[in-house]
């Protein structure tokens, strides 16, 4: 195996989620093919989701984890096949999303199973990406009288 190559392609798994948590979604752009899929799991916005192209993805990422919603996204443990320019992968991770603004805490844990294709231009990009739960679980931030939110990167600043 390519060790080279394999690290590629887990730097390009890192930079997705490093991306998504930091919102930095011009350079999230890059991550993907134009053509990419993405399929995510969630029961929290009521049924799976699912999406066609790069544009479409990353207009869900901006509009449903934007503003002041903080993300943490990990994974780990990948089992990655690569065949020429093209690789499969399989990713256990854990996330953690807070909206402050609706008093909500959800935590999950999935496998994600992504395609990846090597560009023209040798860059590795995620072609599709999409998990399967394991667990979700919601809960009020509100029913927790000692929480506080003591910093958030995302929350405006007086």
């Amino acid at each position: 195996m390519d060790l080279a190559t394999l690290e590629e392609i887990k730097q390009t798994k890192y930079r997705y989620l490093r991306c998504v948590d930091l919102k930095r979604w011009d350079e999230l752009t890059d991550v993907l093919t134009a053509d990419a899929t993405a399929d995510y799991g969630s029961p929290a916005l009521g049924e799976p989701l699912s999406f066609t192209g790069r544009d479409a993805i990353l207009d869900f990422l901006k509009t449903n984890l934007g503003g002041t919603i903080i993300t943490t996204h990990s994974a780990g443990q990948p089992e990655i096949n690569i065949e020429g320019d093209s690789a499969t992968g399989t990713w256990s991770f854990e996330d953690t999303v807070i909206a402050p603004e609706h008093d909500v805490l959800i935590k999950g844990a999935a496998f994600y199973r992504d395609r990846y294709h090597r560009g023209d231009d040798g860059v590795w990009r995620i072609a599709h990406t999409g998990y399967l739960r394991l667990y979700e679980m919601m809960m009020s931030t509100a029913d927790v009288p000692s929480l506080r939110l003591t910093a958030n990167l995302w929350a405006e600043t007086a």
